[in-house]
């Protein structure tokens, strides 16, 4: 174990650099101060992503001048002012289906419906433009976001939508071009974070379509989006850290979450306020990085980044090197060195090879508990593995990262612990955060389904994909529509938890589904529900 003090240059704050451009538009959390925090504290709307969404209807610093005069007078009413001065997000239409619609049909016919085209916006407002159409994941969720979108994909893919699949590929090759990097979402808010690597499981997806094309056409944007997530890597002294790379103390090179900024989430405001005033003795600033941190893990939020699991003011993301990112960063250096490989370029195939083989190494050297038999996380501070075991687990065997061995023992630890009658749990403790026990992720399942089978784990893959369908199937039935996460244990209902209700859709949702109902088909067959899977065992 490394002594503390060596990792002093580590878990101090470092500046962010150059992941944004200087012509990035600013968040209304800084065009709209202080008013921004007035309406925040004021708690106006239930949900805090109201306002970060709302279109000033006058320029910020008149608007302002505005708020500042007419407060002062007698009657002033903050609401009245936001609704006079403002055009406030309208609710998500619902969707009702035709009766006796297949899940499958349910599906297809929910593409059109989350379909957005933003090629111009309101430039007062927080929406980021995109020059092609997207697919949104829906109810509260009204832009496009990154990790979620790879998933969406393998739906489209299922529908034979390529023309959409391409166009979602260069809306993120261009937010690369862009900003130099593809944020969290299409938002002015999530500039200064992005979420997991998927780009290049994006382009592999299309590559299935186009060949080797889809591997030069974005050779630029694949090496853009690697160093941004490698940026200040160059350099680095063993025990310390540079934004979003980190070098350990044997030499290994390896990465955490990271978010440029250390105020609070502009769409969750106040609640962040309220969780960093729950931990006395940490900076409010280092809290507030790290809640950031955790959004752009995309698991916002998990015991995975808690000192203590029940308190959220414990989180302590950015001291963490994750098995998932780090598996996703792998696919991405083996992604770039095969399109450098088609493009002729030799000595980069070589180099990103070499990275690649580095990383693998690291991972199963580092992110190997070899006591438990499965991959976990690191705690940067202590310089110790974490040892509980989470969906994240899988992502090695679904990467090519692990070896059979391995790949077998975290088979075994997955069946034994996180298995359960509708599908694979996200982890095994119960917090009341949306990323723990008892709900499971459609992302996840498809990740364990896929990974399990290219690892040879058939009978497993088969069992939870089986199980999941189900559990979706179940909530179809009753209430016509899919959702953002489901209950896992046996209840088959939506599941629970975190900042904001149960959303409806869902993005990832349909698309795991599709892409599930095709796996578990018996051959030549279509599969339109979850019985017909089952029919076809």
């Amino acid at each position: 174990m490394r002594s503390r003090n060596c990792l002093i240059g580590l878990l101090l704050p470092m500046l962010w650099m150059g992941a944004a451009t200087a012509a990035d538009p600013l968040p209304p959390d800084q065009t709209l101060q202080p008013l921004f925090q007035q309406v925040q504290g004021a708690h106006l709307f239930p949900d805090q992503k109201t306002f970060a969404d709302a279109v000033p209807r006058r320029a910020p610093s008149v608007l302002l001048e505005a708020w500042r005069r007419e407060q002062s007078q007698p009657g002033f009413s903050l609401e009245t002012f936001v609704a006079d001065t403002f055009i406030l997000p309208g609710e998500a239409p619902t969707y009702v289906p035709p009766e006796g619609q297949t899940l499958r049909a349910h599906i297809e016919g929910l593409w059109p419906v989350l379909t957005r085209q933003t090629s111009e916006v309101d430039p007062q407002g927080s929406l980021l433009p995109l020059p092609k159409p997207y697919v949104v994941p829906g109810g509260r969720f009204r832009e496009v976001y990154y990790w979620d979108s790879y998933f969406t994909l393998l739906g489209l893919a299922s529908s034979n939508q390529w023309q959409q699949v391409r166009d979602m590929v260069d809306n993120f090759a261009y937010q690369i071009d862009t900003h130099g990097h593809i944020p969290n979402g299409n938002r002015s808010y999530y500039l200064s974070r992005s979420q997991p690597p998927f780009f290049s499981l994006m382009v592999d997806l299309l590559a299935t379509h186009e060949g080797d094309d889809a591997y030069r056409r974005y050779l630029p944007q694949l090496r853009a989006e690697h160093a941004f997530w490698m940026q200040g890597a160059d350099g680095l002294a063993p025990g310390t850290a540079q934004a979003r790379a980190v070098k350990l103390a044997d030499g290994s090179l390896l990465n955490r979450y990271w978010d440029a900024r250390a105020v609070p989430r502009t769409e969750s405001w106040t609640d962040d306020l309220a969780t960093a005033a729950q931990a006395p003795g940490r900076a409010p600033s280092q809290v507030y990085r790290d809640l950031r941190a955790g959004a752009e893990s995309g698991w916002d939020f998990s015991s995975r980044w808690l000192a203590d699991a029940g308190a959220l003011a414990s989180i302590h993301t950015t001291e963490i090197i994750p098995v998932d990112l780090n598996s996703l960063l792998f696919h991405l250096e083996k992604t770039v060195a095969r399109a450098s490989g088609a493009a002729g370029d030799s000595a980069a195939r070589r180099d990103f090879n070499r990275q690649a083989e580095a990383r693998q190494r690291a991972i199963n050297a580092l992110l190997w508990d070899e006591q438990q038999g499965w991959y976990v996380d690191r705690d940067i501070r202590s310089g110790s593995t974490r040892p509980g075991l989470t969906a994240a687990a899988l992502f090695p065997l679904w990467l090519d990262v692990a070896t059979r061995r391995q790949s077998r023992r975290t088979a075994d630890g997955v069946e034994a612990h996180l298995l359960r009658q509708g599908g694979l749990l996200t982890t095994t403790v119960t917090t009341g955060q949306q990323w723990d026990a008892p709900n499971g992720w459609a992302p996840l399942q498809w990740v364990a389904v896929d990974g399990l089978q290219r690892q040879g784990q058939d009978r497993l893959a088969r069992q939870l994909g089986t199980r999941f369908l189900h559990t979706v199937q179940a909530v179809y039935d009753r209430q016509q529509k899919l959702v953002e996460k489901y209950v896992v244990d046996g209840s088959a209902e939506g599941g629970g938890g975190g900042e904001y209700p149960l959303q409806d859709g869902f993005g990832w949702s349909n698309g795991v589904t599709l892409a599930l109902l095709d796996r578990l088909c018996a051959p030549k067959r279509r599969c339109d529900s979850a019985a017909d899977v089952a029919e076809a065992e």
